[in-house]
């Protein structure tokens, strides 16, 4: 089809161009708080370690998240033009669901960083130097390009019916393919294997590395190097569920739960691509010491 059409959010038509306000705020917020990371990380030398460069990755990624979906969102809320082509459509799938793959990827990086630095002290510069972080960011996005590409060029050559409305803010996988006028059973199995493989190797990864970190910092470290251990943790596991939490809401209500009014499960979806890029600049920059040191 030449284009589709974006409902926004269904069912609250009327009430969404009120909504939109404090999307925008949110999105201003992340827009700022990422950008002001960013130019903190590059202006400071003594930020240039592993950690701090993991967090500017995770800060240019939400970036890319937010951006492209928000500003088309805000055209559908405010302005009513919810046409959008199919090239850019499927462009806009790739670029959500490939960032949303090098967020998590990003985010299972981080654990691993927390575990050698609590962990194996000594060795972590020698672990985890320049080439390897640049190598591990490298790897991450290529994951995620090597996922998500597949489903574009399934639904690029799959037949699309008449109907071009899509019930949803923004061309999701499963939005666009149920307007497809054939068997989806490729499609469909492939997102979920994905789905289930990005997250699953993720979660696992990081549950192992904050076990292995809780067992370390209650045997060996004293209080007061526990206390540092915990309240560096803690900023990472609070970024963690805020992303992961609605990651798996959304997946679940999305196949399984049938019974969940539609618009409930769309501002979820909106709100899982606005809430970490604006919490993760707030939580990093008031939690970590060395970055509030140098904006104050």
């Amino acid at each position: 089809p030449p284009y589709f059409l974006l409902v926004g959010i269904p069912d609250l038509e009327k009430e969404q161009f009120w909504i939109a306000f404090p999307f925008s705020i949110m999105y201003a917020i992340a827009v700022l708080g990422n950008i002001t990371l960013l130019l903190i990380i590059k202006a400071e030398p003594s930020l240039h370690e592993p950690m701090y460069l993991f967090l500017a990755m995770l800060a240019s990624t939400d970036l890319v998240l937010s951006t492209s979906t928000l500003p088309k969102m805000l055209g559908i809320f405010w302005l009513g033009s919810r046409e959008i082509g199919f090239s850019s459509c499927l462009a806009q799938m790739f670029f959500i669901h490939t960032f949303t793959s090098v967020e998590s990827g990003v985010l299972t990086a981080m654990a691993l960083d927390r575990y050698i630095a609590v962990c194996h002290p000594l060795r972590h510069s020698s672990i985890l130097s320049a080439p390897v972080v640049a190598a591990v960011g490298s790897l991450v996005l290529v994951r995620g390009v090597l996922l998500v590409s597949p489903v574009c060029f399934i639904l690029h050559r799959m037949p699309f019916c008449q109907h071009r409305t899509i019930a949803h803010s923004y061309c999701e996988h499963m939005a666009v393919v149920s307007l497809v006028c054939g068997d989806t059973r490729v499609s469909y199995i492939y997102g979920l294997l994905a789905a289930f493989a990005l997250s699953g190797s993720d979660l696992t990864l990081i549950s192992v590395s904050y076990t292995m970190i809780l067992r370390v910092v209650r045997r060996r470290l004293p209080s007061e190097a526990q206390h540092k251990a915990f309240n560096t943790c803690a900023s990472h596991a609070c970024v963690s569920l805020a992303f992961y939490v609605p990651v798996v809401f959304m997946f679940l209500t999305q196949r399984f739960g049938q019974s969940i009014p539609p618009h409930i499960h769309i501002i979820v979806a909106n709100l899982y691509l606005l809430v970490p890029p604006m919490l993760n600049p707030i939580v990093y920059g008031i939690r970590t010491r060395k970055i509030w040191d140098t904006v104050v």
